[in-house]
Order: C-alpha cells, then structure tokens, then sequence
C-alpha cells in the first residue's frame, strides 16, 4: 500500500531533523544532502521572485549559506523546508529593494491557451488531464513572470507560498492596504490577460 502525503512528509521531516544534527555536529555529507534535497526548491522559488535567472544562483548559494549558519538555532518543531524557504523569501526582498524597480510588458506574452485561475488543482486521474493541467500552471506561471515587480513579489508570497496578508506587510514593510490593493491589481491583470486568450473578441 502506498504511503499516504502525511506520512511522507513526516518521513521527509523526519530525515531532515537527523541531517540536520549531523551537520551541526561537524558531518559535511549531511550539508550536502541538505541542499541536494532542497536546491531545485529554492531555486524555483527564487526564480518567480525575482523574474530573472541571472542573479538567481548567488541568490540561492546565499540562502543556503545563511541556513547553514543558522542551522544550529533551527526549531525543529517546525519544517525545515518553510524555514529555508522563509530565508530565501527575505533574501529577495532584501535584493529587490536594492535593484531599481523594473517593470516588464505585459503585452505580447502569452502564447499559450490559459484560463483565469491562479490556482490549479492536483488531478491525477487521468494522464491527458495531468498534461492540460501542467500545460495551465506553466502558462500561468508564464503570465506571473511577465507583471511588474510590485505585483509579481505579492502573488508569489500570497499563492505560491501561502503567506497571509499581514504576514506580507510585514515582510515587504509596507502597509496591509497596499498588500490588498496589489494583490487585488494583480489578479485584474492576469484575469484580464489571460481570459483575452481564452474568450478572444
């Protein structure tokens, strides 16, 4: 019988509470595994934050880096996995507010047929509607990508790692109103776009 998502993720926190006191006692496989482990996640993260990949790397190696040197204060009450993530979300903060704000055009971007949703669901029971629903969260991801930055930054925090509005105010250091107003603009813009794919007049 297969596993079921809970038991895994156990399994996983599990493996990551015993690398985690191997590498604080001194064991440099443990870092690896750690990283191998986590590196595609974060990168993927640090890509949609930033809208770019050329500075994604330096990025990630300090994510980790920071991490590591952390590492012997992590509570491992909690996922090891959201904690990393948290530091690599405060990482492109940080980068963003030092790069000049840079808006990319919305136009001319969507060569794929989408819908208006930002969240799509898990189906696996069928292998053709596996494939339309990857072919919609790339294209989705495609339409996020192509915002300007200010809205790029709260969708990703707001729907792709599930943070509450006060926790993004408090993250960007901006007021709860601002952070509704520019997730409510966002989403007017994907739904514009991306429903003009759709539905064409």
């Amino acid at each position: 019988m297969s596993r079921t998502l809970e038991e895994r993720r156990e399994q996983s926190r599990a493996e990551d509470r015993e690398l985690i006191r191997r590498a604080v006692a001194g064991e440099q496989d443990a870092y690896a595994r750690l990283m191998e482990k986590y590196e595609a996640m974060i990168r993927r993260l640090v890509s949609r934050m930033t809208g770019t990949s050329a500075e994604t790397e330096d990025i990630v190696q300090e994510a980790f880096i920071k991490a590591f040197q952390a590492l012997s204060s992590f509570n491992d009450e909690f996922s090891f996995s959201t904690w990393l993530c948290k530091i690599a979300t405060n990482n492109c903060i940080d980068h963003l507010r030092k790069r000049k704000l840079h808006t990319v055009s919305l136009e001319g971007r969507w060569d794929e047929p989408d819908h208006e949703r930002l969240e799509i669901p898990d189906s696996s029971a069928l292998p053709d509607v596996r494939i339309v629903e990857r072919q919609r969260a790339q294209a989705i991801q495609r339409a996020i990508d192509a915002l300007p930055e200010k809205y790029r930054i709260v969708i990703v925090l707001r729907h792709q790692q599930e943070m509450r509005y006060e926790e993004i105010a408090e993250e960007l250091k901006i007021p709860l109103g601002t952070v509704k107003a520019h997730i409510f603009r966002a989403r007017e813009l994907l739904n514009k776009y991306l429903r003009g794919r759709v539905d064409p007049e």
